[in-house]
């Protein structure tokens, strides 16, 4: 089992789908062993929004898009990809960091087989605090990702633990996990196009942090945010761990809800209502109606936004740099609201929030592009993480 490791690349043609909480997308693309991937086709198709949300129906939905992404990718004819990876938002799995540890009295060896068996351990406590607690109650569920974040002997932290005697371990080690029925109908609409082997699935909880963190070497210590349809994601990092994740459900779907009902409009009419506002477009009469209905949104939302900073600080400081990954439209607004937000700003952070939009810019010379290819961040940064982290991977290696 080489988890402590990574393996080196081959070039080779590689697929990568993104299933969010408000599109799926997926990206075609030529893994090469500089760890900076080409992108040769890149789609997202959004998912059908509605009114209220039922799990089957949304499920069934996303199912749809994915589809459509699926045969948009097959009929670009590029060829066919040696390797099929599909990334989850937090909407579609699980994930936790957890720090194993061990001391003895008398020294002992660290060999593959210690790692293996506490690791086996963690995986079953992991699956039993969160099978019935995060996912449907009696539903199956699959371990879907086991990453080496952090390995410390005696004290000392090592890329190169095995063999060494130690009396005290620690292992800090990521895991995510999802529904089987879910997984299963996402294999079932991929493979309709993609037969070849078996589909690898991550979270974009992980694959953002390992991006980012690479990206940003000064930042010890950041937010990462993502914005999503449904949900908004908050991961804190400390010390370059991923120390905890939170989430709530107020998304960009939550603010075309909420103007649908305070204009009396359609969601699709809500859209527009919302972009010609955040743009300053909207007239007179327009502006000032919606204004005090988007301002309580926006409360809403930095509410939960809040409150998630205080549940995610406990002991710790919040850091004031935060990553911040949503749809470019939205960046400016969002932005501006947790730039403004004042009270975690001043009791739990050393300084004002720093908020870095992750957009198509920040990843120049991370990736190349045929012409002509949409350049989508979500889509890039799991390209780059597939590339740097997963292809011709144990599965378990550190990250």
């Amino acid at each position: 089992m080489e988890i402590f490791s990574r393996h080196k690349n081959k070039g080779k043609l590689a697929l990568v789908f993104y299933i969010g909480s408000s599109s799926v997308g997926g990206a075609l693309f030529w893994a090469e062993k500089s760890g900076i991937p080409k992108i040769v086709f890149s789609v997202r198709e959004p998912i059908v929004l509605e009114e209220n949300i039922e799990a089957d129906r949304f499920l069934f939905l996303t199912m749809k898009s994915l589809e459509i992404v699926a045969n948009q990718v097959y009929k670009a004819g590029l060829g066919a990809p040696e390797e099929v990876f599909c990334v989850l938002s937090s909407l579609w799995c699980v994930s936790q960091t957890r720090i194993i540890r061990l001391e003895k009295n008398a020294p002992f060896l660290f060999t593959t087989k210690l790692a293996f068996d506490l690791i086996q351990k963690e995986k079953v406590l992991f699956e039993e605090e969160h099978s019935t607690k995060y996912l449907r109650s009696g539903a199956p569920v699959r371990l879907i990702e086991l990453k080496n974040i952090k390995m410390m002997i005696n004290g000392y932290e090592t890329s190169h633990p095995l063999d060494q005697k130690a009396k005290e371990l620690e292992m800090t080690i990521f895991i995510s996990m999802s529904e089987e029925r879910v997984l299963g109908k996402i294999e079932k609409a991929i493979k309709e196009y993609f037969h070849r082997g078996e589909i690898k699935f991550s979270s974009f909880a992980l694959s953002s942090f390992a991006v980012v963190r690479d990206m940003y070497t000064h930042s010890e210590n950041f937010l990462l945010i993502n914005i999503g349809g449904e949900l908004t994601d908050i991961s804190i990092i400390k010390k370059n761990i991923l120390h905890e994740s939170i989430s709530f459900p107020l998304g960009l779907n939550f603010m075309i809800r909420g103007v649908a009902t305070a204009s009396h409009s359609s969601l699709n009419e809500a859209k527009s209502l919302i972009s010609l506002f955040k743009d300053g477009h909207a007239t007179g009469t327009v502006a000032k109606k919606l204004d005090p209905a988007i301002n309580k949104l926006k409360m809403e939302w930095l509410n939960e936004f809040q409150a998630s900073l205080s549940n995610l600080s406990n002991d710790i400081f919040v850091p004031a740099t935060i990553y911040l990954t949503v749809d470019k439209e939205m960046a400016t607004f969002f932005s501006e609201t947790i730039k403004a937000e004042q009270f975690n700003q001043y009791t739990l952070t050393e300084s004002k929030f720093e908020v870095i939009f992750l957009g198509v810019e920040v990843f120049h010379g991370l990736t190349i592009f045929e012409e002509n290819i949409i350049r989508d961040p979500f889509l890039i940064i799991n390209s780059i993480y597939i590339n740097r982290f997963l292809i011709n991977s144990a599965g378990t290696e550190r990250i």
